[in-house]
């Protein structure tokens, strides 16, 4: 805690004060352009991955970035991409997997449920993705599991955005786009899904090694 304390003054003495402007813009509203839906693992920072400043984003984190389906009982996932949406008149959503998951590896080996009963029960909403992967994948090493898991999990939750009526209603009207990222932490890229090939392809500049990572051939029509 102390940490943090000692944080906050340094934002206070040496961050604030050179961006007082900034700060004092963003008192009167916000106006965001981009719903940014991501993975609670610490080791995620939308801000510092796109470089983007305060009021830039809108973001929705939650363990495995999982949008529930829309239904009658709703929750705080609903109400963020609603406001979003409807609110903010965000143009872009963007779902952000991650590499090394611990969702996704619950989703693949659920913990044991007396100690983790809401853990469970909250990765019941990604059930499309282990289906998926358990019909279609299942010859494959541990290591590719993780992997192709964390790509259809991106795709799965974009199926789930379009069941909510303010997404499907913006994406008629050609006022939104979805894009599934997932997000490489031990070498700092992002890859895209491609429609054109059903692939994630980089979408950062770093080619100073050759992808090896096998990356499946993936249905799912976004």
């Amino acid at each position: 805690m102390q940490k943090l304390i000692e944080g906050l003054h340094q934002f206070q003495n040496s961050v604030f004060g050179t961006q007082r402007e900034l700060f004092e813009r963003l008192a009167h509203g916000q106006t965001p352009e981009t719903l940014f839906i991501t993975c609670s693992d610490s080791r995620i920072n939308p801000n510092l991955l796109t470089q983007t400043e305060p009021g830039e984003l809108f973001i929705l984190r939650n363990a495995g970035n999982i949008v529930p389906p829309y239904s009658t009982s709703q929750g705080g996932e609903a109400a963020t991409i609603e406001f979003a949406v409807a609110g903010l008149n965000v143009k872009d959503i963007i779902i952000c997997g991650h590499s090394h998951c611990g969702a996704m590896k619950g989703l693949l080996d659920p913990p044991p449920h007396r100690d983790f009963p809401a853990l469970n029960q909250w990765l019941e909403h990604a059930e499309l993705t282990r289906r998926v992967v358990q019909d279609t994948y299942s010859d494959r090493s541990a290591d590719d599991l993780l992997n192709i898991t964390i790509q259809e999990n991106v795709l799965a939750q974009m199926e789930n955005l379009r069941t909510h009526p303010v997404v499907a209603s913006g994406l008629a009207r050609g006022h939104l786009k979805l894009h599934g990222w997932v997000y490489k932490i031990e070498t700092g890229e992002v890859f895209g899904y491609e429609t054109r090939n059903s692939q994630f392809e980089r979408l950062t500049e770093n080619r100073s090694e050759p992808d090896h990572e096998e990356r499946p051939r993936l249905t799912v029509t976004i």
